[in-house]
């Protein structure tokens, strides 16, 4: 067995096609309708067709229990680029005791989002500022061996 696509319910299947497309640069791969599969393997489904599948006759948006997350290497530009959507901000930009920069937003159904700078990118980040390899894992919490393999 193998998992295969996180699938997230939606109000509004073209709206959440369109915030991804904008936000992330995903684009539908396959379409059926009420699902439709986005590059990277994220899955939309209608309200209306999962409350049928579910037999439920309520679906609740919201629950701050759930999160997809994305790992960026420009963590920078993309925070520029969020600047010009129109977005609902779980919390602006924080950075984890670790060195790692994170920001979390909601979608259009408030399903939350997270946004992480990409690990290796923190590392050599580190490294460019002076800290030698040492540094670097005692900062990040890592051993030398990420650090060294970030250096690849």
């Amino acid at each position: 067995m193998k998992l295969k696509n996180p699938m997230l319910v939606v109000t509004d299947i073209d709206k959440s096609v369109e915030f991804y497309k904008r936000v992330f640069g995903l684009h539908v791969i396959m379409d059926f309708g009420a699902n439709k599969t986005l590059t990277g393997g994220l899955s939309l489904q209608t309200v209306e067709t999962y409350k049928e599948f579910i037999s439920a006759s309520e679906i609740t948006f919201g629950g701050n229990n759930f999160e997809i997350y994305f790992e960026e290497d420009n963590f920078d530009k993309f925070i520029d680029k969020l600047k010009e959507c129109d977005i609902e901000y779980v919390h602006l930009v924080i950075e984890h005791s670790w060195g790692q920069r994170v920001v979390r937003f909601y979608d259009p159904d408030k399903h939350i989002i997270e946004v992480r700078e990409n690990l290796k990118v923190v590392c050599k980040r580190f490294l460019n500022s002076g800290m030698t390899l040492e540094q670097v894992a005692e900062r990040m919490n890592v051993p030398m061996k990420f650090v060294n393999a970030c250096l690849k």
